[in-house]
């Protein structure tokens, strides 16, 4: 079976992609002036030195290349059986509940990635494929976080916590604070979509509920936000960032 072609676009993000020995790359599009950044590479990789105008035909209107375009194989799917054996007693994985937006999924790649994530993990059925515009956003972190995709959440956060992983819940009514609350050994942190927040049968299968500490005069951030705080705070608390 052959593998699904995608486009991923812009400097960190093709370099990134250029990287992964987990891809197959068919094409490489520049610009003379992009032309050099990826001079290493030319020797291995197909490549074609084109213009600013082509390059737009081939990527989402209004989206911005950097003079570089390139095709290369989606990475292979992975499941949670794949990769949750290999995590260890302090695990972090990250888990979004119907969040779509490819703004929002590119920087919290970015945060997972900085932040020392283990894997995200996102419903089959509700997510965008993870290219173009997140992959551009993301800056080279979709190279870096294992995205598993699963078709069932309740059930994966059940397989979740029979691998002793705690999954703690993100939400305005949750009652117990960010930074307050004690979190350690293996634990998934779970987000919803902006407006929704969590669905009432992912909050149940949450073993905690937990808030931002947030001004009370304006407690709203996005969900990408949320993910960069809250992460970093957990991890923090888990001695992974000195």
């Amino acid at each position: 079976m052959s593998k699904k072609i995608i486009s991923i676009y812009g400097t960190h993000a093709v370099l990134a992609a250029l990287n992964n020995s987990r891809r197959d790359h068919k094409r490489l599009w520049l610009t003379e002036k992009s032309q050099g950044a990826f001079s290493k590479f030319l020797s291995h990789v197909p490549y074609k030195i084109t213009d600013d105008k082509t390059l737009a035909t081939m990527i989402s209107k209004g989206a911005v290349h950097q003079g570089v375009v390139l095709e290369t194989s989606a990475l292979e799917d992975l499941s949670l059986e794949d990769i949750v054996d290999s995590l260890g007693e302090e695990a972090c994985v990250v888990v979004l509940d119907q969040v779509t937006d490819p703004q929002n999924l590119g920087a919290i790649l970015r945060s997972c990635a900085a932040f020392q994530v283990d894997a995200l993990i996102v419903p089959e059925h509700h997510s965008p494929d993870f290219e173009g515009t997140i992959a551009k956003v993301a800056s080279g972190a979709l190279e870096q976080v294992p995205v598993l995709r699963v078709m069932n959440l309740s059930r994966a956060l059940e397989f979740l916590k029979g691998h002793n992983f705690w999954c703690y819940g993100f939400a305005e009514e949750g009652k117990n604070v960010l930074g307050t609350y004690e979190i350690s050994g293996r634990v998934a942190l779970l987000f919803g979509a902006e407006g929704e927040g969590l669905r009432r049968l992912t909050k149940e299968n949450c073993d905690v509920l937990i808030k931002l500490p947030t001004s009370k005069k304006f407690t709203t951030l996005n969900v990408a936000q949320t993910v960069s705080i809250a992460v970093f705070q957990v991890q923090k608390q888990k001695t992974f960032l000195l």
